[in-house]
């Protein structure tokens, strides 16, 4: 087991969960993280005194309107380690996290933090611990999408560090950053490989600069 990298039989059977709607993290993405409520210090301080891992999941906001409640989360969440943090004059970390494995929620544990805890599955995602070097996908059809949907949102973007960025780290970056409805970040979540991430995305951003296009038609 590295620092960065650990092992399926590494995994932990049980975890913090942090939910946030319309936040993504995918295997190897980095998602930086501004934490400020106290039960969330909390479980940032527990995590760095333990593993460094906790998980990303979206909570069922509708549920949580009809039921006026704390809801139940996705089935599905990722689960990132602690790469860097800094704590702040105010009391708040600031963070990376850096995706390691996607996991099913079992069952919500009680716990005396104040934060929320799961067993976690990860048997059905062993193979997010493995790089996706020799998925083929259709790298000028997501491109040229990519372009259109940010020319329509009046988006910037690097295009040539766009260019040389290898396929994973591009159909990463581009889900988790583009400010997709949380019905779609939970989709590009559940796909099941990185070439159907990459087509589900591309299917997405050509979708939403159409509909751009068409309203300003209008």
């Amino acid at each position: 087991m590295t620092v960065f990298d650990p092992e399926f039989d590494d995994l932990p059977a049980t975890l913090p969960i942090f939910p946030l709607t319309g936040v993504l993290l995918l295997p190897r993405g980095r998602l930086p993280l501004n934490i400020f409520e106290p039960r969330y210090l909390n479980m940032v301080s527990d995590a760095l005194g333990g593993n460094r891992m906790f998980g990303m999941v979206q909570p069922n906001e509708a549920e949580a309107e009809q039921n006026e409640k704390e809801p139940d989360t996705y089935s599905t969440g990722c689960a990132g380690r602690v790469t860097h943090f800094e704590e702040t004059d105010d009391g708040r970390f600031v963070l990376s996290l850096r995706g390691v494995c996607r996991f099913r929620v079992v069952e919500e544990i009680p716990t005396t933090r104040g934060y929320r805890r799961c067993a976690a599955d990860w048997a059905p995602y062993r193979d997010d611990l493995e790089t996706s070097d020799d998925a083929s996908i259709d790298r000028e059809r997501l491109t040229a999408a990519v372009r259109n949907y940010f020319t329509a949102k009046g988006l910037d973007a690097n295009w040539e560090a766009i260019e040389k960025a290898n396929d994973e780290y591009l159909v990463t970056s581009i889900a988790m950053l583009c400010p997709f409805d949380p019905s779609e970040k939970q989709a590009l979540l559940e796909a099941s490989d990185l070439v159907a991430r990459a087509e589900l995305l591309t299917t997405i951003v050509e979708m939403a600069a159409l509909d751009r296009t068409d309203g300003m038609r209008q």
